[in-house]
């Protein structure tokens, strides 16, 4: 695997705080990201279409691009696809991301805790196997929070501060007042709001996400895959259309570019550069 490329897969923008999270323990390793626009939501899909889609768009990835490395920075996704991804595609390592129910629910003093998920996440047997496992004796709140996905993914970026604060308080609602103390983000796109989320929800109140596990297991593997060698470099195999610019990685989405408003502004945010369609 050495010397081939990494990259970050998501359903939308989501999954960019987990990119930051990895390229910030492997400097100098550029990090590509890839973002599934023409199939978002996923919390709106049943597992099988996610599935499906995932599969299809880990598909073209890989035939493109020959990738070492893809993390799926995405909940629903790592729910529905992970196993089978890492059937299909062998030859590519996969660190998918899990709801860090197991810290939440290992320092909650109040005895109960909210998880934040999209709509498929919060009814997916995934979640019951990590209550069962990591939370027995916890009272578990779970919050199917659709609506605040895809404010992130259409809204964030022109909402103002009071628009952002007044959509995680509408999102939290469910739970507010039952005594929560632990409010884990189990969508990646909710990472884009975590100081808003930690405003609504209040004092005494600590928001728990799995970024910096799921960077530190991929760096681990980025390193092997990685060989030390520029992945995103011309000189590296199946480089056509990766960004030459040492250091920097390339974001590409699917669907059609009229559907594609933010990303360009999403991608320089995150010092990314805008490659288009995948």
């Amino acid at each position: 695997m050495t010397g081939r490329r990494i990259f970050v897969f998501d359903s939308g923008v989501g999954g960019l705080p987990y990119l930051e999270a990895l390229r910030s323990r492997i400097p100098g390793i550029p990090c590509h990201f890839a973002a599934d626009r023409e199939g978002f939501p996923y919390g709106r899909k049943t597992r099988e279409e996610v599935r499906s889609l995932v599969l299809d768009r880990i598909g073209r990835i890989v035939d493109r691009f020959e990738p070492g490395l893809i993390v799926l920075a995405c909940n629903t996704a790592s729910q529905a696809a992970l196993d089978a991804a890492r059937e299909r595609f062998p030859d590519t390592a996969f660190v998918g991301t899990v709801p860090a129910v197991k810290p939440a629910a290992q320092s909650t003093r109040t005895g109960t805790i909210a998880v934040l998920s999209t709509d498929r996440a919060a009814v997916d047997p995934y979640l019951d196997d990590l209550v069962d496992r990591w939370a027995r004796g916890v009272r578990v709140l779970r919050v199917g929070a659709q609506a605040l996905v895809e404010f992130v993914e259409r809204d964030f970026l022109d909402a103002t501060e009071e628009e952002r604060l007044a959509a995680c308080r509408g999102a939290l609602a469910p739970c507010l007042g039952e005594g929560v103390d632990r409010v884990v983000l189990a969508c990646t796109h909710f990472l884009h709001l975590a100081d808003y989320i930690a405003r609504a929800a209040g004092p005494g109140v600590r928001v728990v996400d799995s970024r910096e596990g799921v960077a530190r297991r991929a760096a681990e593997l980025a390193r092997a895959t990685s060989g030390g060698a520029d992945p995103g470099g011309a000189s590296s195999p199946g480089s056509e259309g990766i960004s030459s610019e040492p250091g920097r990685g390339g974001f590409y989405a699917t669907g059609k570019p009229d559907a594609w408003t933010g990303l360009d502004r999403f991608a320089e945010m995150y010092g990314l550069d805008f490659e288009g369609s995948l």
